[in-house]
């Protein structure tokens, strides 16, 4: 352990000597506090809370990534080139003991870094709604406004999202309807049942004016006073003002549906929202019936004159489970297990490429993992034929790598949604303990063997 730590040392010492790592510091100490005194969103409290921590989260991320990528590589492959290591392996120790020392080494000086401008963004978020208040003394919207961030901000709530939607016998009644008529497409079967497929579930998820949409959720348990529809409007004639009305319902399922009187109380109110903009309305908790059977229904109303239409991830309720704090803490341990991949990932590259391919490759896999569902996505629809050439040569390679942007902490954080234990500890396993394992135990073997040092007589 001794040899281990002299390393990690020696490690930190060389990547404070790079000109790059200190310039990345320099960025990161500069760009920070201009972020926060410079972001505006849409000129409200949450807007500027929401771009602030967005871009400071993702600033710190991307550039704390490349140092790693950066440093990983350079302190094995420099130590080779300039002999210095000749010097370290002619000790007692490993060379699987060199290897951890230098990845001890650079998380020592992540965690360093990544807690030092997490808590300069958190700290900035706290104290922001405090100086907005200050400054807006005698606006009466600013107490609105820091009530809708403590709400919506600074606060991290779970979702009841939509259940999937069978449409199964819709489907294949209208496929058995066109097949009659002669009118199927020349297209492949499962391309036809998916067109259809998507068709029928879009019908689903469209109000026509007059008609009510109804979703229902089981087991809602509400911890708090209050709860909140978040949702998105798509239409099919996009209006003059790109807004539209409508009539909201929460509550007892018999009222929602059947308009019977309930025991418990009820929430209706008509609103007027953007189309293709996500907003939140505010429901108190109480509705929620004891049997925890909760109803949402939206009608769409005159003065509309089109339909509307709920994206897939159009609606869901929201209602809070934690504490900003905690989400703020694991969003950061997100971060920090990027960064434990990408430490392990440069090291294995270091061992057997010199240090330009080794960057290259590094900066390849990462760019792929940060945006692998657009990578997965655009070669699953590839024709049969070279699908079959995709599936026997880089999709394991793909699906090897982390799927940075499915887990990105920004969204959890700004959307105030809920980053449970459960998925960091999902994060955890499969990004440090399988994938970071497998690339660590590669490193060990290719340096193991690596020849290096040639002895000319």
């Amino acid at each position: 352990m001794r040899s281990i730590w002299a390393v990690a040392k020696n490690t930190i010492k060389q990547a404070l000597r790079m000109k790059v790592a200190v310039v990345f510091i320099v960025l990161l100490l500069v760009l920070l506090p201009v972020l926060g005194m410079t972001t505006t969103g849409d000129e409200t409290l949450k807007g500027r809370l929401q771009t602030f921590v967005s871009y400071g989260l993702s600033l710190t991320s991307l550039l704390l990534c490349i140092l790693t990528i950066i440093v990983s590589v350079y302190t094995v492959t420099s130590d080779i080139k300039h002999r210095q290591i000749y010097t370290v392996v002619t000790k007692p120790i490993r060379r699987y003991q060199f290897l951890l020392g230098k990845l001890f080494g650079i998380m020592m000086l992540d965690v360093i870094l990544l807690a030092l401008f997490s808590a300069f963004i958190y700290a900035y978020a706290v104290y922001m709604p405090k100086k907005y208040k200050a400054d807006h003394k005698e606006n009466p919207q600013v107490s609105n406004e820091i009530t809708q961030v403590n709400n919506e901000f600074f606060t991290a709530r779970a979702a009841l999202v939509i259940p999937e939607i069978d449409v199964t016998r819709e489907v294949n009644e209208r496929y058995q309807e066109l097949k009659g008529m002669d009118r199927l497409p020349d297209l492949p079967y499962e391309q036809i049942i998916s067109e259809l497929t998507e068709q029928a579930k879009v019908r689903k998820r469209t109000s026509n004016i007059g008609q009510k949409l109804i979703w229902e959720f089981d087991n809602v348990k509400p911890l708090t006073k209050s709860m909140f529809i978040r949702f998105k409007y798509d239409v099919a004639v996009t209006p003059p003002d790109m807004q539209v009305f409508g009539m909201w319902y929460a509550g007892d399922p018999n009222y929602v549906k059947y308009g019977q009187q309930p025991e418990t109380p009820y929430y209706e109110n008509i609103l007027r929202h953007s189309v293709q903009t996500f907003h939140e309305i505010e429901f108190p908790a109480n509705v929620v019936p004891k049997s925890g059977h909760l109803a949402i229904a939206f009608m769409n109303i005159y003065p509309n004159n089109t339909s509307i239409i709920f994206p897939d991830d159009g609606l869901a309720v929201l209602y809070k489970a934690d504490t900003f704090t905690a989400n703020f803490v694991r969003a950061v341990f997100l971060i920090l297990f990027r960064l434990f991949f990408l430490a392990c990932l440069g090291i294995l590259a270091s061992t057997f490429v010199s240090f330009p391919v080794a960057i290259l490759m590094c900066l390849v896999l990462f760019s792929t993992a940060a945006i692998s569902g657009f990578v997965i996505e655009s070669f699953d629809s590839l024709s049969s034929d070279l699908n079959i050439f995709y599936s026997y040569s880089i999709k394991w390679m793909i699906r090897f790598l982390p799927q940075f942007d499915k887990f990105s902490p920004t969204e959890f954080i700004v959307s105030a949604r809920l980053l449970s234990w459960s998925i960091l500890a999902r994060c955890a396993v499969s990004m440090v303990f399988i994938k970071s394992f497998i690339l660590l135990a590669l490193s060990f073997i290719i340096f193991r063997y690596r020849e290096i040092a040639k002895i000319i007589v």
